[in-house]
């Protein structure tokens, strides 16, 4: 396995429609991968299993988990165990299939082109590439969630990698929460000094990789022979998309999609170029693999409150589903 790239990703079934879209965009995107999913319940485990995805080595949970991570469970919430659960799932892909270096990735993440240029910007001397939040002035949030997003991160089998990923496992299964307490919060925040704690650190320099909601609207975007390029606003130099993370995108009854939390300020190019490629994605996904039951059982769980539909376009992030396909 050598010569493949390895990406690991965990999801439960309420994740099952996003994971099957970043899924599909590395097939679109990159030719020779594994991705690593560990199924974080039955329902997606089993999902997956009856789909017997190409380029995929599915885990289930039971395979997974171990008696560190089980003596923590029931002192975590849903989220806070798969933060936990993080580092541990790229040091399980390490560790079981001597895979020369693994790549998390969020399962809300989708690919607009090969990711292999992100991961190449490591040196032969650097083990982890990293990569920063990038917040956009108006919504900084640092101080509270960290420079560093844990979005897309890879690691060498190598001593150095082994270390900063071993440092970080041990870390989270002490403490992994959904607060912020004396400079912790979840598995974020203990990147914030790695840069000079441990030797052979990447920050990705790429900004086309992490392009999220809380730096989107630094940019411009625009499309040329069905790529997608982004401009840093009053910066002429163009950059290839790599990646976008669909941060807290949220399907609604009534025919509505909430983009992101309502504190981002979503450019028009990115509804248009990002955006409503994504809304593409998922209804081909669901096509594709019959999720309709999942995705009914998804919006009938997230009632939209408001009735003034009319006006919803100019609601905070809010939008008719149908508009984007």
């Amino acid at each position: 396995m050598n010569n493949i790239n390895n990406f690991v990703t965990l999801f439960d079934s309420n994740y099952l429609l996003r994971g099957l879209v970043l899924y599909e965009s590395l097939k679109d995107n990159i030719c020779n991968f594994t991705l690593h999913i560990i199924a974080f319940d039955d329902k997606c485990y089993n999902k997956l299993k009856k789909l017997k995805l190409d380029k995929v080595n599915l885990i289930s949970l039971e395979e997974f988990e171990d008696d560190e991570l089980l003596n923590v469970k029931k002192d975590r919430n849903k989220g806070e165990y798969c933060w936990t659960s993080t580092a541990k799932a790229i040091q399980y892909v390490i560790n079981m299939y001597k895979v020369d270096k693994c790549t998390y990735v969020d399962s809300d993440l989708c690919f607009y082109s090969n990711p292999e240029c992100l991961i190449d910007e490591m040196s032969i001397d650097e083990s982890v590439l990293i990569t920063e939040h990038r917040y956009s002035q108006y919504c900084d949030q640092t101080e509270y969630s960290g420079k560093y997003c844990v979005q897309f991160m890879t690691f060498k089998n190598n001593i150095n990698g082994k270390e900063v990923l071993n440092w970080w496992k041990n870390r989270c299964i002490e403490w992994c929460y959904g607060r912020l307490e004396d400079g912790k919060m979840g598995d974020q925040k203990y990147l914030d000094d790695w840069c000079s704690r441990f030797k052979g650190i990447h920050e990705l320099k790429n900004l086309g990789g992490g392009v999220a909601p809380w730096n989107v609207n630094q940019y411009t975007f625009y499309k040329n022979n069905n790529k997608i390029y982004l401009n840093k606003i009053g910066d002429i130099k163009k950059t290839l998309l790599v990646f976008y993370h669909f941060h807290a995108l949220e399907l609604f009854d009534k025919d509505v999609i909430h983009l992101a939390p309502n504190i981002y300020k979503i450019p028009d190019t990115a509804i248009t170029y990002i955006y409503k490629r994504y809304v593409q994605y998922m209804e081909y996904i669901i096509n594709k693999y019959n999720l309709y039951e999942d995705i009914n059982i998804w919006r009938n769980t997230k009632r939209f409150r408001d009735n003034n539909l009319d006006n919803l376009k100019h609601t905070k992030n809010f939008y008719h589903y149908s508009l984007f396909i």
